[in-house]
């Protein structure tokens, strides 16, 4: 293999990993200033100009703090839950394509890490793997509260990655391919999905709140019932690996769905100017952001078994007719 090839990859998958780790960092800041102008506060404003150093402030609080393991926790299993968290969640994005290709120094650079063939496999794949660490966290820490919010995850991740898979089979057809990559030149000849999938984009966007655990389905949380769910028991560090889970997918399934609905790094004078790509595809996942950020300012969270009942009696059927009516209107379109 070119060894050139293999440093190229590496220096695009650090780069990767260094946007997702201070979009994570500065996610939290436009969240609580989100909230802030939401809800008629003022929000983070002492450390730094604007309150930009407070993730810094936020991340030196966390690395110092004292870190406890439970007596009678099973403590490796304990230490590698937030690891086994947070790993999938920093490579999920890597079949998910940035911008097409430029030239650096006289050599072609693709701006996508990895171009898989089954792109939307690859997502489905390691989207499952992240509750992993999530229900670990919960039977390691022997405690019962933190049992709860994990198999409370567990099962919420079966019911709403049904609905998440079937919201996907749209633009799959539509583009005849599982590349993201296709799907992306697809719809920059006939037009952004949204236009032909709108009930498969609210149906994978509702889903995926549920699958990163936001609110209005932050369930394996609850604080009212769960005091803090699967991370009760963790502290400083082990903690903020949960926390960068979360956020980090945040920012994975609003570039999916940019990706799969919104175009996603297509955009006037990409042709001619190829590095406005990441630009666009930005542009896109800080307002799908902003979505995510109104909904938990404005939506209660709601009782669990309703949650539970919506994923399979309203979510689960509306995916599926979604899916005939796709399949319906490509084959009478095409014949």
């Amino acid at each position: 293999m070119d060894a050139s090839l293999v440093i190229e990859w590496v220096i695009k998958s650090l780069i990767l990993i260094f946007a997702l780790l201070t979009g994570f960092a500065y996610l939290t800041l436009y969240e609580r200033k989100a909230l802030a102008r939401i809800q008629v506060r003022i929000g983070p404003n002492r450390a730094g100009r604007w309150g930009a150093l407070q993730p810094v402030a936020d991340g030196i609080k966390l690395i110092f703090k004292e870190e406890l393991i439970p007596d009678r926790a099973h403590k490796l299993i304990f230490v590698l839950a937030p690891i086994i968290t947070v790993v999938p969640a920093l490579v999920i994005l890597a079949v998910v394509p940035w911008g097409g290709t430029m030239t650096v120094f006289g050599r072609e650079i693709s701006l996508s890490l990895a171009d898989l063939n089954v792109g939307i496999l690859y997502l489905l794949a390691i989207a499952s793997i992240a509750v992993y660490g999530i229900v670990l966290a919960g039977w390691a820490s022997n405690n019962k509260y933190a049992m709860l919010g994990g198999m409370r995850s567990s099962a919420q991740m079966i019911s709403y990655e049904l609905a998440l898979g079937l919201a996907l089979i749209g633009p799959i057809m539509l583009a005849g391919s599982m590349s993201l990559q296709d799907i992306v030149n697809t719809q920059a000849e006939i037009g952004w999905f949204i236009i032909y999938q709108p009930l498969g984009a609210i149906i994978f966007w509702v889903a995926a709140l549920a699958e990163v655990n936001r609110a209005p389905f932050d369930m394996p949380e609850a604080e009212q019932e769960l005091t803090a769910g699967y991370h009760t028991e963790y502290s400083g560090m082990k903690f903020a690996l949960f926390f960068m889970a979360e956020y980090i997918k945040m920012i994975a399934v609003s570039a999916i769905a940019a990706t799969l609905f919104f175009g996603g790094y297509r955009g006037p004078f990409i042709d001619t100017l190829p590095w406005l790509g990441p630009i666009y595809l930005f542009l896109k996942v800080f307002i799908l952001l902003f979505g995510m950020i109104w909904v938990r300012a404005t939506i209660p969270r709601i009782r669990y078994d309703r949650l539970m009942t919506f994923g399979w009696k309203v979510m689960l059927p509306l995916a599926l007719v979604n899916v005939f009516v796709t399949a319906v209107v490509i084959v009478l379109v095409g014949g």
